[in-house]
């Protein structure tokens, strides 16, 4: 049965019914109090009711800090994560509970997002937070259903295609140039990036005792398939790694990922290059080990490819080139 008290102006309702836990809402006027009231004992009544009291009491932004510390802290791509999932947390659309985080509010957000970013990273987040309360379902007792399936996704954008050309590579490496207010570690890893083909999370993640200096190899123990891989060290990768100083605690490039965004941003604005993305760095490796490596099976081991029709997105091959070869 339900009790009401008035406090402060207001009504309080609760909701007692035995083998379910007490229900409680304040209201300002009485009848909405009764009504809602109503409507409780009567989904308890007909066997539909849902405890969302939980989901009233959680923020989306406590969901996420929650999925980073139960469910990615042990991946490999936590730094990645951490860095996109955190910039989540700080939109406004983080701070609604999840009892309130309806799809027309998700639409709001995504028109919003669309004129600041493209759509992947859209897609991109909206994924996030859709995965986010399938796991608060599953696992941590979130009665509600989850509203991003009812949020119409932007159309999913054409894959990248750009590459660096030798003058920009140009530009760019003497853009990370050491200065005074520099990063030691960011030149290095780039150069490392287009030498190998690895992803950002890979390089990030790489410790010194999986590097073999004289078998040329680096070996990734987790990457973003879930197989760990060996990658063939180019004798100018060997080269660059030689001439790094090593770090204490055993991590080839000790920088965070924000870190190296930043930094990385604008070494991009000073050599001059526009729409040049960290992960173009990737197409462009891909792209001129095709050149040395024309089997493409030989190719996806490097690069860590399971799809050949994914790996087809990042070879660029010259079609003036592809000519001559017919002949």
């Amino acid at each position: 049965m339900a009790s009401f008290r008035q406090r402060n102006n207001r009504w309080q309702v609760r909701v007692r019914r035995l083998g379910f836990p007490d229900q409680v809402r304040t209201f300002t006027l009485r009848q909405d109090a009764e009504k809602w009231a109503r409507s409780i004992e009567s989904d308890i009544d007909r066997g539909q009711f849902a405890n969302v009291t939980l989901a009233q009491q959680t923020t989306l932004s406590d969901l996420i800090q929650k999925y980073l510390v139960e469910v990615l802290a042990a991946q490999k791509s936590f730094p990645v994560e951490l860095f996109r999932l955190n910039a989540l947390c700080r939109r406004p659309i983080a701070k609604w509970s999840i009892a309130n985080l309806t799809p027309s509010r998700l639409a709001e957000y995504r028109d919003e997002r669309l004129k600041q970013v493209g759509n992947g990273t859209v897609i991109r987040e909206l994924s996030y937070i859709s995965a986010i309360i399938n796991h608060a379902r599953r696992e941590w007792g979130i009665n509600v259903a989850n509203p991003v399936l009812l949020v119409r996704k932007p159309a999913t954008p054409e894959g990248r295609s750009r590459i660096l050309t030798e003058s920009e590579r140009v530009r760019l490496i003497e853009a990370l140039n050491p200065s005074p207010r520099s990063n030691v570690w960011v030149k290095p890893l780039v150069q490392l990036a287009l030498e190998t083909a690895m992803r950002k999370g890979e390089i990030l993640a790489l410790r010194w005792e999986h590097i073999d200096l004289v078998n040329q190899t680096a070996f990734l123990p987790m990457t973003k398939n879930g197989d760990s891989r060996t990658v063939p060290l180019s004798s100018v990768a060997i080269r660059v790694l030689h001439g790094l100083p090593r770090s204490i605690n055993g991590v080839v490039f000790p920088i965070t990922v924000a870190n190296l965004h930043a930094r990385f941003k604008r070494a991009v604005k000073r050599a001059g290059l526009v729409d040049f993305r960290f992960h173009d760095l990737r197409h462009t490796a891909v792209t001129v080990m095709a050149k040395k490596l024309p089997n493409i099976i030989e190719l996806s081991a490097v690069s860590g490819h399971k799809n050949l029709g994914m790996l087809k997105r990042y070879y660029h091959p010259d079609p003036k080139q592809l000519a001559q070869k017919l002949g």
